[in-house]
């Protein structure tokens, strides 16, 4: 493989453990895997870019204290690089019509989710507000099933995307067995499309790039850069995920997960293993 140049690193339930802690693991330990993670990083001159659903403004304080310049955010519709932004939302764009988040909810779609799934879907309340382009929803449904009837509907343009495990509910889904959480976001968002137009401006070609990720949409990754790792626990979550990545032909399992297993996909890549 060449020499690693740049990895692209979820945040929530990969670099940052128990309460979105650097310094801790899932078990909420203190452990020092994921600063050794970056640290390792910045000794190698890897490039880090952080690849979150949070908000730009989360993300950017996240990537500042680690002193990088470019950073993904809301799933991937939008961009960071050098402190200018770029939308990966096709069509829809901040300007008179309001913020993209707020096109969305003017179409209808979220009601007509929330409506549909009543009891198995809600709001991510308090992370859902003040966001520039996603609906941040927590719950249990089927995405493949929710985009179909948001095509019945003619809001083609828009897909829900799923996101990895939420940690927290309201007592109307403490009935529901697991819960995720799903962004939905204009159909050309997504995290590999942000990756790749990343690679792109910075000329970085896929054999030099790493993703690191919990979820089936940071498994996307796998199409852009040259290895894909899912954390350990990722599977602890979604046990499916393993078929999935078996599929992809490029993605590698870590053993452990959280910051332990970014630290292990960092150091094995950096080492050629």
């Amino acid at each position: 493989m060449s020499r690693l140049r740049c990895a692209y690193l979820d945040l929530d339930g990969t670099l940052l453990g128990r309460g979105a802690s650097l310094f801790h693991d899932g078990d909420g330990n203190p452990s020092m895997a994921g600063p050794r993670a970056v640290e390792a990083c910045l000794r190698a001159g890897v490039e880090i870019v952080l690849v979150s659903g949070r908000r730009a403004a989360q993300v950017h304080e996240d990537a500042r204290l680690l002193g990088q310049p470019a950073f993904i955010f809301e799933a991937g519709a939008g961009l960071s690089v050098d402190g200018d932004r770029y939308w990966n939302t096709g069509d829809l764009v901040p300007g008179e019509a309001g913020t993209i988040h707020e096109q969305i909810r003017a179409s209808g779609a979220p009601d007509l989710l929330l409506e549909r799934y009543a009891g198995r879907l809600e709001y991510h309340d308090p992370w859902h507000r003040d966001r520039e382009v996603s609906h941040l929803f927590r719950g249990l449904v089927d995405p493949a099933e929710a985009e179909a009837l948001l095509r019945e509907h003619g809001h083609d343009g828009l897909r829900l995307v799923d996101n990895g495990a939420a940690h927290r509910r309201s007592p109307a889904l403490a009935g529901l067995p697991a819960l995720r959480v799903y962004h939905l976001v204009p159909a050309q968002a997504s995290k590999a499309g942000a990756v790749a137009r990343h690679m792109r401006m910075r000329g970085y070609a896929p054999e030099e790039t790493i993703g690191v990720g919990d979820s089936r949409e940071d498994l996307t990754l796998h199409e852009a850069v040259g290895t894909f790792w899912l954390v350990a626990n990722a599977l602890d979550r979604d046990p499916t995920l393993r078929e999935a990545a078996a599929r992809a032909g490029n993605v590698r399992i870590a053993e452990d997960g959280y910051g332990a297993g970014v630290y292990e996909a960092i150091v094995t890549t950096l080492a050629g293993g």
